[in-house]
Formats: C-alpha cells, structure tokens, sequence
C-alpha cells in the first residue's frame, strides 16, 4: 500500500471481512434493484463507430448516424474511434491524473489540495452496510464551473489540460446528443440550450489494487443519473455492463472512446435509448485509471419524453438527483427511473 491510497481495509474492516456475500445478500441485492439473477461474464467488444464518417458523404453519414442510434438503442453503450481528440491529449490527462492522485491520502482526504472545491475528494462509500454497496475506488468529481479555481501552479498543467480536455468532450458529446435528439423528431438544441460547461463535469477515477480477491468491487453496480456519459479508460480493463441478463467484459481500448446513455436520455427519449446498468471490477495487482465526462443539465431543467404518451412523469433534475441520493441513504441503493414511472 502506498502513502496515497485510501486506507480501505483499516476503515471498512468489518465489512470487508465479509469478502464473501452471504446468500440472503445475494437475494436481496436482487429483489432491491428488480433485477433477474445475472449469470457469469462474457468478454466482448462493444460496437465500435467511426465518427470520421459523419464528415464523409451523405450515405455515409447516414450509415454512421443510424449505427449509433441503433447501439444507443440496443446496448446504450457503444466505441468510438476518429471521434476528434488527440490521443497526446488523451494520454496528457492520465499522467496529470496519476500525479494527482499520487498526493498523500491525507492531504487528499482533508481537503489540503486548495485548488479543489470542498467534497471534489471522494473514496470508498461512507454509508455502505454491505459489499454491495462498497467501491474500492478513489475520485476526483471537477464540475467544470470550479475549473477557473485550479490556479495553483502545483495544479497549473492539470488546470489547461482540464480545460483543454472538456472544450472537445463536450463538442463531441454535443455532436453525438443531437444526432439522438434528430431521430426521434426532438430539438437538436434542446441539449445546447440546457447542458453547457456550466453544468456538466469530468470525473477522475483510479481504482488502486485490491487484495481482496471476491465480493469487492471496484465500482458498485450502478446506471448514470446524466444525459450521456464519455469515458476514456486506460488498457488495465474491468469496465462491465449488464445485458440480456450477463454480465458482459468491455475489452478495454485506449484508441478509443466509451459513449454510454444516461437515467435522463432514457426518460427524455421515452425508453427509447437504453441507461444499462454497469460497474467495475476490482484487480489484484495492478490499478486503473479512467476520465468520464458527464453531460447533465443545470438542476431546474424539466425532463419530459419526446414521445407522447410518455411512461415518465415530468420531472427536473433536481427532484431526480435528491430522489436518488434519497434511496441511496435510506436503502443503500440507487432506485433511479422506476421512481418516476407513470
């Protein structure tokens, strides 16, 4: 264990001594999350877009604009490759992530990296009663309103390259949600008008070798409460979704791009697009580390289906985010859209 990583098995010593689930966890994780029992993986590689079409031709536009409809359709995740951002860019923020998260946990964990906002540092699940509800996981959570405030010249690199990392995310995250939004006859501009730098974030994930060998994730189960989420991961690997009731390995690829639907495109598309449940995996010997950005828009935003008649209510996404923290802190888990059911 390194001075920087959080002190997992000192803190959750009693839940982590419970590394095998017992079969009354197993059942009620399941019935909790409404879920049938979900077999054993398989390793697959997710459809993979080549976004330089969408500047090609006419047919060939079309034929890219209908594979990722029919990917956010079928497995609301999907690759992306030619999307635009520079692979130098794309290893610049790994090595500017890994020297952050290199500072000493207690530095990290007491809020002594003045640049970051209070609550930016997050590790573990300080409410989790069982190994279902635990991440072996360390975070940074950077709305991209608070950039400005990176002005120390410690963090000065990491400061340009945020800045430098979101301005082309989220052109491509703008590019991707207008195609989606034209499909099924909404306003491409719905997205441009609702979710701008002001509201949506990059999140730092490092995922630090776990010795415990079963039970423990690296990321709890979960779906995204966002419109889309882009995530650039390193070649470590973990990253699993759910599908067709297995659990299915994305094998990992730094040339490209993982694009995966939100809670919020799911409801605001009537179903339509798919929010698939996934997590990460833990690994013994070596750590991961990914960047996800998070299209969301501002908390007074209405989401309501494009399609009528809607199985959604209308709903912000404030009432969705304090629904679901809700849940969480009375149930241990994440209920999400089935709240909002009509």
């Amino acid at each position: 264990m390194m001075e920087s990583d959080p002190p997992f098995q000192k803190v959750y010593k009693a839940l982590l001594h419970k590394s095998q689930p017992k079969e009354n966890e197993e059942e009620e994780f399941k019935r909790d999350n409404n879920k049938k029992p979900a077999s054993c993986t398989d390793l697959c590689d997710l459809p993979v877009i080549d976004l330089s079409c969408l500047g090609c031709g006419s047919d060939e536009r079309a034929v890219c604009k209908k594979e990722i409809i029919d990917a956010s359709m079928e497995w609301g995740f999907f690759q992306v490759r030619n999307h635009g951002i520079s692979q130098e860019l794309l290893e610049r923020i790994w090595r500017e992530q890994e020297r952050l998260f290199r500072q000493p946990f207690e530095k990290k964990a007491n809020q002594k990296l003045s640049s970051f906002s209070e609550g930016s540092y997050r590790w573990g699940a300080p409410a989790a009663s069982s190994l279902h509800q635990f991440s072996w996981s360390e975070a940074f959570h950077i709305p991209l309103v608070t950039i400005d405030g990176l002005k120390t010249e410690e963090f000065s690199n990491l400061r340009s390259t945020i800045e430098e990392l979101a301005a082309v995310v989220s052109d491509l995250a703008q590019r991707l949600a207008a195609i989606l939004a034209e499909n099924l006859g909404g306003k491409s501009d719905y997205f441009v008008e609702n979710c701008s730098s002001s509201t949506c974030y990059l999140r730092l994930n490092r995922y630090p070798p776990c010795p415990i060998l079963s039970g423990v994730y690296g990321l709890m189960p979960h779906t995204d409460s966002d419109f889309l989420t882009i995530l650039y991961q390193d070649q470590v690997g973990g990253l699993q979704l759910l599908k067709d009731g297995r659990w299915i390995t994305v094998n990992p690829n730094p040339q490209h791009l993982i694009v995966n639907i939100g809670d919020l495109f799911q409801a605001w598309s009537n179903g339509a697009y798919k929010s698939i449940q996934h997590k990460v995996m833990t690994n013994p010997h070596v750590e991961r580390f990914s960047v996800a950005y998070f299209m969301c828009p501002s908390y007074d935003t209405m989401i309501e289906s494009s399609i009528q008649p809607s199985i959604y209510r209308k709903f912000s996404f404030k009432e969705y985010r304090q629904q679901v923290q809700e849940d969480v802190r009375t149930t241990g888990y994440k209920v999400g859209l089935d709240r909002f059911l009509i």
